[in-house]
C-alpha cells in the first residue's frame, strides 16, 4: 500500500507545473519570428510623415523642458534615422532601391524634424535656425 501513495502524491504535486512548463514552452517557440526572412520595406510617404512628426513632437516638448536646442534636435535626429535603418533598411519609396547613406538620412531627417516643429512650436525654434531654413525653403522654391 506504501507503495501506491508515492506514485499518487508525485503525480498530484509536478503533473501540474510540468504541464504548465510545457504549455507555456509550446507557445513561446511557436510565437518566435525569424527576422531573418523578413524582406525590409522602404519607407513610405505616411511613414516618413509619422516619424518626422514624433521627432518635431520631441523637439517641442524638450525644448520646453529647457533641454538645449542642438541635443535635443540631435537625439530627435539620430532616433528618426534608427527606424528608418532599422525598419526599413534605409530605403524610402519615393527613391526606389537606393539605399540611403547615413548622412544623407541624417541632413534630411533634421531638416524634416525642424520645418515641422517650425509649424507646430515655432517658439522653441531658436530664430537663427528659423531664418537658415526660411532661406533654404525659399532658394528651392526658385
Amino acid at each position: 500500500m506504501i507503495i501506491n501513495l508515492y506514485p499518487k502524491k508525485f503525480l498530484k504535486i509536478f503533473s501540474l507545473p510540468v504541464i504548465l512548463y510545457l504549455t507555456l514552452f509550446d507557445i513561446a517557440i511557436s510565437n518566435r519570428e525569424i527576422k531573418a526572412d523578413k524582406k525590409l520595406q522602404a519607407a513610405t510617404e505616411k511613414d516618413l510623415y509619422l516619424y518626422k512628426g514624433m521627432g518635431a513632437s520631441y523637439l517641442c516638448i524638450a525644448s520646453k523642458a529647457g533641454i538645449e536646442f542642438p541635443k535635443a534636435v540631435g537625439v530627435a535626429t539620430a532616433t528618426y534615422v534608427q527606424v528608418i535603418e532599422g525598419k526599413h533598411g534605409g530605403l524610402v519609396k519615393e527613391l526606389g532601391d537606393e539605399k540611403l547613406e547615413r548622412d544623407k538620412l541624417f541632413a534630411g531627417a533634421e531638416f524634416q524634424i525642424v520645418t515641422t516643429a517650425m509649424q507646430y512650436c515655432p517658439d522653441s525654434v531658436p530664430k537663427e535656425v528659423t531664418k537658415k531654413v526660411n532661406k533654404i525653403l525659399k532658394e528651392n522654391e526658385k
